[in-house]
């Protein structure tokens, strides 16, 4: 019997993301309509979504809802669930905000990929008001209150999902945690076939990330400022540019913005790239690691589950510049990194692996839920 599928996605404003890689492989396994709260169809013309049947919310219609769209937070919630779903057999979310609580009946079978419980309603809340100005006064007060009310529709929405697929075991906890549920860990593609290793090596450590408060690239830009005979790149744009201009000493070069060809081949030569944010996975960890280059990374989050203490890098225990410091002095004592093996081991979290790994869930849970149904 020939499934009739739906794919609900949070929004599609920007092909650039690691969901919507994730939402890339599993639109090419299971071709099916797509709901979605936003959707920006001249920003995927040229990708496999360009031609998909995408139905998006009535908030893809509100004023400026492109660019300000968190700002109608409040509202995705009902927006997810006007979205009529009746005539679909399995239904596959992509979910790190509300995709997760559309509506569905007891005939079909609601498999939920999970990037993370919804940040907004939890970890980052503060963070959300803070950017959105909301964060005192009565309109402050009134978003409280409204965020409060989140995690009690995060929570509740939970319930209309059969199986939940984590993208790393850290965040099998956190599910476990908010939700109550168990979750099975499918790791996210990535793309390790266009990340090879290089001819090369030169003498700088690489960070690259968006510039943004909690990815801690401060911290490694104030690191490499007190060694200063040691060479930094930062790769990436964001607000915190103009505050690292201001941090950074002259032994560290900050790039901006750069295309995934300058971000490949910066990694190649690469001593080590420096990873200091907590991650619910951490893809360029394993892009890195695909061109043979060591991480240096925090240990915390889904990257202690990608990187190999003492074999494909090292740790660091602690979000401070002075820990930094202290783990590249460490890893100039190892001087026997194997770019081969680095790659070897990137491998296991390939395209392909996903792929095989997503399509076999499916089908199961699906065949054994047929057989309930029938």
């Amino acid at each position: 019997m020939k499934w009739r599928s739906a794919i609900v996605h949070d929004w599609l404003v920007s092909p650039v993301g690691g969901s919507e890689n994730s939402l890339k492989e599993i639109f090419s396994m299971f071709p099916s309509p797509i709901y979605t709260l936003l959707w920006n169809p001249e920003a995927f013309q040229g990708t496999a979504f360009q031609d998909a049947t995408v139905y998006r919310s009535f908030i893809d219609r509100l004023p400026l809802s492109r660019t300000k769209f968190r700002s109608y937070l409040p509202l995705f919630p009902m927006a997810i669930e006007q979205f009529n779903l009746a005539k679909y057999d399995l239904i596959l979310s992509s979910s790190h905000c509300v995709a997760k609580g559309v509506k569905r009946h007891p005939d079909q079978l609601h498999i939920c990929y999970c990037y993370t419980p919804m940040r907004y309603a939890w970890d980052l809340s503060e963070d959300y008001l803070k950017d959105a100005g909301l964060n005192s006064g009565i309109k402050g007060a009134v978003a409280k209150y409204f965020l409060h009310h989140l995690q009690d529709w995060d929570v509740e929405s939970a319930t209309q999902v059969d199986h939940f697929i984590a993208i790393s075991r850290f965040i099998a906890k956190r599910i476990e945690r908010i939700y109550g549920r168990k979750a099975s860990v499918i790791y996210p593609p990535v793309e390790t076939d266009f990340y090879q290793i290089g001819r090369q090596k030169e003498d700088y450590y690489l960070a690259a990330s968006r510039l943004v408060s909690y990815k801690k690239i401060h911290l490694i830009v104030e690191a490499f400022t007190k060694m200063p005979h040691r060479k930094l790149v930062v790769i990436g744009d964001g607000p915190e540019m103009k505050k690292l201009q201001k941090k950074a000493g002259k032994n560290i070069e900050l790039m901006g913005y750069q295309s995934n060809f300058v971000l490949r081949e910066m990694l190649q030569k690469a001593k080590a790239l420096i990873f200091s944010a907590i991650e619910d996975f951490g893809i360029l960890p394993v892009e890195a690691m695909a061109t043979g280059t060591p991480v240096i990374a925090l240990n915390k989050g889904g990257v202690t589950e990608t990187v190999i203490d003492g074999i494909t890098g090292l740790f660091f225990e602690e979000q401070t510049a002075a820990s930094i410091r202290d783990a590249v002095h460490r890893f100039e004592e190892n001087d026997t990194w194997d770019p081969r093996m680095i790659r070897t081991h990137a491998l296991q979290f390939s395209s392909g692996r996903f792929r095989e790994e997503f399509r076999s869930f499916v089908e199961t849970k699906m065949a054994a839920f047929n057989r309930v149904v029938e």
